[in-house]
């Protein structure tokens, strides 16, 4: 996770103020951490000044995150800044939905995006998906639908959740050659995030994929398949009036093998088109297409 990104700090020396200031205590804090467990700035900028690193930042994060979760100051310093240091300790899935919604409620970026990136690191795509990342919308949109408004924090989830796939994937940029998977959205289809995830899904595992993101048009979705000659074609509806039926029709004129996914072609698919509406079964028809 890129603090500066997150923090719009240019540059990577941050003062003892402002490390203070972005975890939420004192200076004195800081400076008792860093003499007990020597967790200090590393940075020097003119030879007098101590300054922290991005690193040093992200790590000071990791170690408050442990502190919140009941380990005590010492052995969360050593978890975080040494790699022989006390384990983690393990989070359940129910721990890890509740800092998320946590951190989406006080729109907290910095720590969405660090909550994120450990736990893709830690359950990878599917699992953090399904066990995670699913309950905590459904719980958001629970609350929507009971009157609580809370749109502000469902748009900064879902943000940060794409992102953080980004950066998940970006890990496996070494692809095998060859023709790739094509992952699209239907036109009218906003709802992304499950493509986003099954993209982060194939790649992790080897299978080389592409994605074109939502709201792109039918035309584009077509010439892009042209051009890669894929494999196969998932076309993802999250909802039946998204659900572009012409548009598999299109592709399978063209000679192109392709799928249906997603609940919105629960009745509209035809019989000889695939189609997969969770995780396992999109994994397993794309490798099945890699080796035929």
């Amino acid at each position: 996770m890129d603090v500066d990104a997150v923090s719009g700090r240019p540059g990577g020396a941050w003062t003892p103020g402002k490390v203070a200031e972005l975890l939420g205590v004192s200076p004195v804090t800081l400076r008792t951490w860093a003499a007990r467990y020597g967790v200090g700035p590393t940075l020097r900028d003119d030879g007098r000044h101590r300054r922290y690193s991005d690193a040093d930042v992200r790590r000071l994060q990791y170690m408050q995150r442990l502190m919140d979760r009941g380990m005590r100051a010492r052995e969360a310093a050593a978890a975080a800044f040494s790699d022989a240091g006390e384990a983690a300790p393990e989070l359940s899935a129910e721990r890890r939905a509740e800092e998320l919604e946590r951190a989406a409620e006080g729109l907290d970026f910095a720590a969405l995006a660090a909550l994120l990136d450990e736990t893709l690191d830690a359950l990878g795509p599917a699992a953090a998906w399904t066990e995670v990342l699913v309950p905590v919308l459904r719980h958001l949109g629970g609350r929507w639908l009971r009157g609580d408004i809370c749109f502000a924090s469902e748009w900064a989830l879902t943000g940060e959740i794409s992102l953080a796939l980004q950066r998940y994937s970006a890990g496996f940029a070494n692809t095998p050659p060859g023709r790739a998977v094509l992952l699209a959205c239907c036109p009218q289809e906003r709802h992304s995030l499950p493509m986003e995830v099954l993209r982060a899904a194939m790649v992790e595992v080897g299978i080389p994929a592409v994605y074109l993101g939502q709201l792109v048009p039918a035309e584009t979705t077509v010439a892009v398949a042209a051009k890669l000659d894929p494999v196969v074609v998932f076309l993802w509806s999250m909802s039946a009036a998204t659900a572009d039926d012409l548009l598999v029709r299109r592709l399978r004129q063209r000679g192109f093998d392709s799928a249906t996914a997603g609940p919105g072609w629960a009745n509209l698919v035809e019989r000889d088109v695939p189609w997969v509406n969770d995780l396992p079964a999109a994994l397993e028809l794309a490798t099945e297409r890699l080796k035929a």
